[in-house]
């Protein structure tokens, strides 16, 4: 276990419309106001994703297995931002559902926004965070620096 401690800066809320990308909505947002570490939470509807729900085995690195949504679904969401490089990087885990369907997963790639999603982005000060890649592992895991 590695950890760091920060404090909570600046409060953005979040509006993204009818036929928006929500990940590229956020990975907009996180350049254009240089927000480097962040929690947030969401709620709204989508028509489009893709979301990783869950390995097929318990092995690493995992094999995903992919949950494509098409039609107007619930949503739900939980997440956080640090950057990978020169990018942010958008970890969103997330349930979606439509009547009695439900499915949990981790959203990638892309999410179109059905009528709205509502943000609420709580940025991370003090602390000096990022994602590495790990081959090994097969994944991005965040790591942490000396805090500012």
């Amino acid at each position: 276990m590695e950890y760091t401690s920060g404090n909570i800066g600046r409060v953005f809320f979040l509006r993204v419309d009818h036929g928006e990308d929500l990940i590229e909505a956020l990975q907009t947002i996180s350049r254009k106001e240089n927000i480097k570490s962040a929690f947030f939470f969401l709620l709204g509807a989508i028509e489009q994703a893709e979301l990783v729900a869950g390995p097929r085995e318990s092995s690493v690195p995992p094999i995903p297995m992919w949950v494509k949504i098409d039609t107007p679904h619930e949503i739900i969401g939980i997440g956080n931002i640090f950057y990978e490089g020169d990018n942010p990087k958008i970890h969103l885990h997330c349930s979606i559902g439509r009547d009695e369907i439900v499915t949990t997963g981790c959203l990638r790639n892309h999410g179109k926004v059905f009528m709205v999603n509502e943000v609420c982005i709580l940025e991370i000060s003090g602390i000096n965070a990022e994602r590495a890649n790990d081959s090994e592992k097969g994944y991005s895991p965040v790591i942490f620096g000396k805090n500012s």
